[in-house]
């Protein structure tokens, strides 16, 4: 038997966590894994984490989170937006990773066919606070709670002007991508942040969500035949479902976050088979 397993915020600039990541084995030759985001700020970092992962599981799937795309200063690569996603792009193809901009592979495993779609879709603004309805407002509220997310400063989305500008044109390519499966192609959707807004509401700051996702995905668990959602982003590993779809929160985080918990860190999460099997 072979699995799909997920881990995602690994943020190996952490030694602990690279040390976790340096130990993580597939426990078959044919097992896949699923990483959605968050590997390092660094592009040298992001390199060797999937070059590493790439040399032990038979297909490595990466799907970019927002620490991925920052233009940081301590990184000695200054590029920043889509230029940075294409640079990263490039290195996961000659590692022989699976990215958002590939054809998307299908899993003939355990409980397959199933078709296994990256995603960079980012964030609108959108998973706004009751009563706030611009992002305007949106962002007044988050710096008066002192809730402010560092991709303000670091995260570029050149050369669209503004974030949401880019998860617009993500939105309308991944959903005609996704779109143009053929009918009843069941999906195993992966994106660094949830595409419903629901697990945001656990958080202990509520102002964050804004940084979190889109409206625009609300359905696509839905229209798009998904078996299993994967996402990372939020440090809250869990499973919930949402419309008898199983959404797959598997964030490894940071060590002040994982190293309270009874569970030991870095164990990767069975995507499929379904674990219930």
């Amino acid at each position: 038997m072979s699995f799909l397993l997920a881990l995602s915020d690994l943020h190996i600039g952490y030694p602990e966590n690279r040390e976790i990541v340096d130990r993580i084995r597939p426990r078959t030759p044919s097992d896949w894994l699923l990483v959605p985001g968050d590997i390092s700020e660094k592009v040298a970092d992001i390199e060797w984490a999937l070059g590493l992962l790439a040399s032990r599981f038979e297909k490595v799937v990466w799907a970019p989170g927002n620490h991925d795309l920052w233009t940081h200063p301590a990184d000695p690569d200054p590029l920043r937006g889509v230029e940075r996603y294409e640079r990263l792009v490039k290195s996961c193809r000659e590692l022989g990773v699976v990215t958002p901009e590939d054809q998307y592979p299908t899993w003939t495993g355990p409980e397959g066919p199933v078709v296994v779609a990256p995603m960079l879709l980012l964030y609108d603004y959108t998973f706004r606070m009751p009563g706030v309805d611009t992002k305007e407002e949106a962002l007044r509220r988050a710096h008066a709670a002192g809730v402010v997310c560092t991709d303000e400063v670091v995260l570029h989305p050149d050369p669209y002007p503004t974030i949401d500008a880019w998860c617009a044109a993500r939105l309308e390519e991944t959903e005609r991508r996704l779109a143009e499966l053929p009918p009843g192609t069941a999906t195993v959707l992966v994106n660094h942040y949830p595409l419903v807004r629901d697990p945001t509401f656990v958080l202990r700051y509520p102002e964050f969500a804004i940084w979190c996702g889109t409206a625009g995905t609300a359905d696509w668990h839905v229209r798009f035949n998904a078996r299993a959602v994967v996402y990372g982003h939020l440090h809250i590993p869990r499973t919930t479902w949402y419309d008898g779809v199983r959404f797959e929160e598997v964030s490894l985080g940071y060590p002040r976050e994982w190293s309270p918990r009874a569970a030991p860190p870095g164990v990767l999460r069975q995507i499929l088979p379904s674990p219930a099997a």
